[in-house]
């Protein structure tokens, strides 16, 4: 039993009965004002993008428990390893319920998240009294778990990463709990609550070991007798337990208990979804991230006076551990201070040596709160101990305590319903703008929801077409049926708003924002961009003055729309449009000469930056304008489509080349072709592998290209000189499999095609790429002219060994190919080269009975051209050879010339 805390005799009988009760019983008072709080707010909280894939592995998960469905086992279900701990309670209360409402659906799972959040944050207060046998103490650490923003809003609408933060709360009261008791029921409890964490997510399996070492050191302690005994049978139990409960709660394991293991593993270490992460102003792949990520954002994103006390009270702990070693593994108290600095700072270390794959933040890490929580309490209740003999002191550091919890709280509260974008002082907000270009923001795009119900309120009984893509439709589905009513199916062609975030290549959009109020640091905006009849006046005066700088210059293009270039902006102008024509969707490709000119998130899949726009209408004229970013320098593809992004027909109305320098995609081409041959038929594309963009490139051109030849998807198959560098996936097929339409990687400007397609890093020995049964061409990357210097410069100290069309010679066991003076055309023909050995059992099965080797190839594979000279060399068997017969021949039409070659031992 903890002590009561003093009472000073000043109060009544009454007062100090109630202040007492409150001492007492504080903790669950608390939990019960949160929770009738969040019961009123739930409503104010959108859906997450993940919902929706949550309820579904819980779906999935029921119907094979049920017999219904063996999807589960299907290794495209890439889901099947999550635990549906949670998911599937939440699923049976659905169903138990009746609801089939998206609205009522919804409620019940926000309601139930924040419900088994407040009973975490209980056990944390419970926990804590256990550990500091103080109540004052323990009421901190209860507050300052539920008062996070973030976590505070994520434990509505996350039904993934905050019911792992609350199973380990429970599982870290339990385990303390098992060990104060020292009974088998404890400890099979505890065996439950760690199989149940590990089912959410396999990183609660780290709990077990913590445990085993733990009664391995009461063993070891234990010394010889009846205690051993029971320690040993505790600790069996409790991983019994744990491990059936891991079992019964993961069907995928059932008949796969193996692969279920090695996959959940997997996807915790490296989690195959790439996603780009905005961080301190820098795009990056999420799984090439610094090691500081998940310490960065716990330190923008955390409570000042949190970070504060935690810090002091890891101080603590660290120096007590450093002070008396010893005395920390025979005390069982000292010994779980340990294990919450252990469980706070292993996880992201032991993930930033692994180069884990991390995403939206420190999420992945939110369980790591709960023992951040205990070591600020410890660290507040560690300054407390220092003034206990000055009583000013004392409630200083409690009154500072309690100023900065109810500095949280306002916070939040001025923040609601955006608690889950809060950050601290350290996140630099000297300007409105400062942290979206620093930082992700609204990565779970709720602000959608507030944006559809301030656009309801602002027009009361009115029913508005509102357009904002996949996302706004997601939130708009969880709106109570009166909404949605109000809310009709939007289309981007006759919306009376449009919701999105603002970006920088729509000007237009900084003007005429309607939204009533910025969506926390411009997050969201909403427009009128369609009709003319609805814009503010302002709106319509910028539009004009927009248009009247524009005209003064010369069009870059003349088409049905006029597109004009002032600095960095376009302008596509139509001056009489017709009024039955939508103003429809204009764009612009950006290829840099360089690919490390596009931001970051395009290198990897992209050779292009694209930037799209609707029109507006102005009476009879029709306008749009698009902002050029600072890295598009080189050449731009424009494009306008009458409906959608690719027009009707999946083709855009028109597409127009421009090029803003000197030296662009089409004189890189024309180049090509004076050295390549041409196309084998009038179909084929014409295909260069280019370098001087400095990542390699695959370029493709086509003159007066049909929309058909546009439209057929190109196959493209990359063989890398090492296995090894493919992605898992195409290791048994032997190839990277990149085949594409043309619009992800170019256009079809004025009829001709062209795209350039980034090649991988890896080194690649061969590329296939072709239209299936209309062309198909073999490209090898060419040889680097430096290392075909370094080998001419070799050969002028041993004699040819034959002279012929090409002078061959013969060194370290390669056969080298020599024409001093050579153009494209004497190396089109493809070349022969036959290998007669000495004895024929030396040659492959299937090659003894003609009895030589035949090693034929392209002359592109193996060499390569520079200053106006050839050079190939091609590897020789290394079995004894007696003679080689090699030459170059035109199928159809027969040698172009040959020569043999004896070979002397």
């Amino acid at each position: 039993m903890l002590p009561p805390l003093s009472i000073s005799p000043q109060l009544s009988v009454k007062s100090r009965a109630a202040l007492n009760f409150l001492t007492v019983h504080g903790g669950l008072l608390i939990c019960g004002l949160f929770l009738l709080a969040g019961l009123a707010l739930a409503g104010d909280y959108g859906i997450s993008p993940d919902a929706a894939n949550q309820r579904q592995t819980a779906v999935g998960n029921l119907d094979y428990i049920l017999g219904r469905a063996d999807r589960i086992e299907s290794r495209h279900y890439h889901d099947r390893v999550y635990g549906v701990a949670f998911e599937l309670p939440l699923l049976l209360a659905e169903q138990t319920l009746g609801l089939t409402d998206n609205y009522h659906i919804h409620r019940l799972r926000l309601t139930l998240t924040h419900l088994f959040f407040i009973i975490g944050a209980f056990f944390c207060y419970r926990l804590a009294c256990h550990l500091f046998n103080n109540r004052l103490i323990a009421l901190f650490a209860l507050l300052i778990f539920l008062l996070h923003p973030r976590l505070y809003a994520h434990s509505f609408f996350n039904s993934k990463d905050l019911p792992f933060l609350t199973l380990f709360v429970l599982a870290l009261y339990l385990l303390e709990r098992a060990f104060r008791r020292e009974i088998l029921g404890a400890f099979i409890l505890l065996g439950i609550a760690v199989g149940l964490l590990t089912n959410l997510r396999i990183m609660g399996v780290m709990l077990i070991p913590a445990v085993l070492a733990m009664r391995g050191l009461d063993w070891f302690y234990a010394g010889a007798g009846p205690g051993r005994k029971q320690i040993l049978l505790t600790g069996g139990l409790f991983v019994l337990t744990a491990g059936l409960t891991v079992y019964a709660l993961s069907p995928y394991a059932w008949t796969n208990p193996g692969d279920y293991l090695a996959a959940s593993l997997a996807l915790t270490i490296n989690h195959p979804n790439l996603a780009w992460q905005l961080f301190q102003g820098v795009a990056l792949p999420s799984n090439q991230l610094p090691p500081h990520y998940t310490a960065a954002w716990f330190g923008v994103t955390t409570p000042p006076l949190i970070m504060l006390l935690g810090l002091v009270g890891i101080a603590a702990g660290a120096a007590g551990l450093c002070r008396r070693p010893g005395a920390v593994f025979r005390n069982t108290r000292r010994r779980f201070a340990v294990l919450l600095l252990a469980a706070f700072l292993l996880p992201p270390l032991a993930a930033a040596l692994l180069g884990s794959n991390q995403y939206d933040n420190w999420r992945h890490f939110y369980f790591l709160y709960a023992p951040f929580c205990l070591l600020a309490a410890g660290g507040l209740g560690g300054l407390a101990r220092r003034f206990s003999h000055w009583r000013p002191g004392r409630a200083g550091v409690y009154g500072l305590a309690g100023l900065g919890v109810g500095l949280t709280l306002l916070q939040m509260t001025q923040l609601h319903p955006w608690q889950h974008d809060y950050f601290n002082f350290l996140g630099d907000r000297t300007t409105p703008e400062r942290l979206r270009t620093q930082y992700q923001m609204n990565s779970w795009r709720l602000a959608y929801r507030e944006g559809l119900a301030q656009l309801l309120a602002g027009h009361p009984g009115e029913t508005l077409v509102v357009w904002g893509g996949q996302d706004l439709e997601r939130q708009r589905e969880i709106l109570p049926a009166a909404a949605r009513r109000r809310l009709p199916a939007a289309n981007d062609r006759r919306a009376d708003y449009e919701l999105r975030k603002p970006a920088p290549s729509q000007p237009d959009w900084a003007f005429n924002s309607l939204y009533p109020r910025q969506i926390y640091r411009n997050t969201l905006v909403a427009a009128r961009p369609l009709h003319a009849a609805r814009m503010t006046p302002a709106a319509i005066a910028a539009y004009q003055e927009l248009y009247r700088h524009a005209i003064a210059g010369e069009p870059i293009v003349r088409a049905d729309y006029d597109v004009y270039l002032e600095g960095q902006r376009l302008t596509f102008v139509r001056e009489n449009c017709p009024p039955e024509e939508p103003a429809g969707w204009f764009g612009v490709r950006i290829f840099p000469r360089h690919q490390e000119s596009l931001p970051p998130p395009l290198r990897q899949d992209f050779s292009y930056a694209a930037l799209s726009t609707r029109g507006v209408r102005l009476g009879p004229l029709c306008l749009a304008f698009i902002q050029l970013p600072d890295y598009a320098r080189d050449d731009l593809i424009l494009f306008r489509s009458p409906s959608g992004i690719y027009g009707p027909a999946g083709l855009p109305a028109w597409e127009e080349f421009y090029g803003l320098s000197r030296r662009g995609l089409r004189e890189i081409i024309a180049d090509h072709r004076r050295n390549q041959p041409p196309p084998a038929g009038p179909a084929a594309f014409e295909v260069f592998i280019d370098r001087e963009s400095g990542r390699p490139r695959l370029l493709y051109a086509k003159e007066n290209c049909s929309p058909a030849e546009y439209a057929t998807l190109v196959t493209l198959h990359i063989y890398p000189v090492n296995l090894a560098d493919l992605p898992a996936e195409y290791r048994d097929d032997g190839f990277d499999n990149r085949d594409f339409p043309l619009t992800k990687y170019g256009g079809r400007p004025g009829g001709d095609c062209l795209a350039a397609v980034p090649l991988p890093a890896y080194p690649i020995a061969a590329i296939r790429t072709g239209q299936a049964g209309v062309w198909e061409t073999n490209l090898y990357p060419p040889a680097d002219p430096d290392d075909l210097r370094a080998a001419y410069a070799a050969l002028a100290a041993i004699p040819p060994a034959i002279r012929s069309a090409f002078a061959l010679y013969i060194q370290d066991n390669r056969l080298l190919y020599l024409r001093e003076t050579c153009a494209a055309a004497d190396t089109a023909a493809g070349f022969f080269l036959h290998i007669l050995p000495e004895d024929g059992a030396d040659l492959p099965a299937e090659r003894q009975a003609a009895g030589f080797a035949n090693l034929d190839f392209a002359f592109a594979r193996y060499g390569g051209s520079f200053d106006g000279k050839c050079l190939a060399a091609i590897p020789l068997p290394e079995y004894p050879i007696k003679e080689i017969r090699t030459g170059q021949h035109i199928p159809g039409s027969g040698e172009v010339w040959a020569a043999e070659l004896t070979i002397e031992r």
